[in-house]
């Protein structure tokens, strides 16, 4: 079984930078073609780069994420997410 690594970041606006976010993934080897991003809210999962993630993500593969609070707001959606992942 090959597992493929996945990185997926997130900022709220486009003001916001994402550079600490790629670095860490960076520092996992997640290739550049398998990291995903969002410049918009947390407040909801309708996200296209979030969406195109969870399509491409199979058993065993693994998503690194810097912090939970990047997943999203909801503590409930965002375990609802998690357990999709």
């Amino acid at each position: 079984m090959v597992i493929i690594l996945y990185g997926y970041i997130r900022v709220s606006s486009t003001d916001q930078n994402e550079d600490r976010q790629r670095i860490a993934i960076a520092a996992k080897d997640v290739p550049d073609k398998n990291v995903y991003m969002d410049k918009q809210s947390g407040k909801d999962f309708n996200r296209p780069q979030y969406k195109k993630l969870v399509r491409r993500v199979k058993p065993g593969d693994t998503v690194y994420i810097l912090s939970i609070d990047r997943l999203g707001r909801n503590y409930h959606d965002v375990q609802e997410q998690w357990r999709v992942l």
